[in-house]
């Protein structure tokens, strides 16, 4: 019916929740496998959050999973809508902007001390490239094979990679709060906009730039590739809506 919003049962499924099996806190595990699955995009932005339907999956009682969902309301991917209840917080392209402009200074900062590292030391320079080199055709095969998670893992791997490079400690760490919003960015984009292939040949001429010592075109190519992830992300709301819309025409009809 019009208006109404998905539930865990009828939300886009791309996989399955894990059961919970190790010794950590019930809590804790709760809080990392939904976090997860909302990270992947099993559980879909605006998805119903029933916590009876969770803790059902996951094999625990009901207390753990609300634990966790006060941990994942502070994390940002979970927003209660009045009498409505919980729901996986959507992928906003106001806040995607303004997080892309944070991460662009971090990472201009870090490719431009790397290049300066580079173009410094022909010996680090090398082992810089042999080892984003190995990264690259990584990230590549997961691409080539369509497992998005994995590309997306080797792709903050990647960047990760880049701000060592960097010889700031700090700049990876301080990057760190935001990757659990951009891998989400990222797995959309890589699924419903076909951009796999592209992110990784910037990747490509990223790597060279800086292992060549080329500082300016290094700081241009990275801010074009952090930036290019918009109009991709735009294309891949649009492309979501469409899903979950079948998906919940179809639970509908079931019912």
């Amino acid at each position: 019916m019009a208006g109404m919003q998905p539930k865990v049962s009828d939300a886009p499924q791309w996989g399955k929740m894990k059961t919970i099996q190790s010794a950590k806190s019930r809590a804790e595990q709760a809080y990392l496998v939904i976090r997860e699955s909302i990270v992947d995009g099993t559980l879909a932005p605006g998805a119903h959050l029933v916590q009876e339907d969770l803790a059902a999956q996951l094999g625990v009682s009901r207390q753990p999973v609300q634990q966790a969902m006060s941990l994942l309301k502070n994390d940002g991917l979970v927003v209660e809508i009045g009498a409505r209840g919980l729901h996986v917080a959507p992928l906003d392209l106001v806040d995607t902007e303004r997080r892309c402009q944070i991460r662009a200074v971090l990472e201009q900062l870090a490719v431009r001390e790397a290049t300066l590292r580079a173009a410094a030391r022909p010996a680090f320079a090398d082992e810089l490239r042999r080892e984003g080199e190995a990264l690259l055709e990584a990230g590549e095969h997961m691409v080539e094979i369509g497992a998005h998670r994995e590309a997306v893992a080797h792709d903050v791997a990647f960047h990760s990679f880049l701000s060592r490079a960097s010889g700031n400690p700090l700049l990876e760490s301080t990057a760190q709060i935001h990757w659990l919003y951009f891998r989400r960015v990222m797995i959309a984009v890589v699924r419903f906009a076909d951009r796999g292939p592209v992110v990784w040949c910037q990747h490509r001429e990223i790597l060279d730039a800086v292992c060549s010592g080329r500082l300016d075109e290094a700081v241009a190519r990275m801010t074009t590739h952090i930036y290019g992830s918009r109009g991709a992300l735009t294309t891949a709301l649009a492309r979501m809506k469409v899903d979950e819309i079948g998906h919940a025409e179809a639970a509908t009809r079931r019912d």
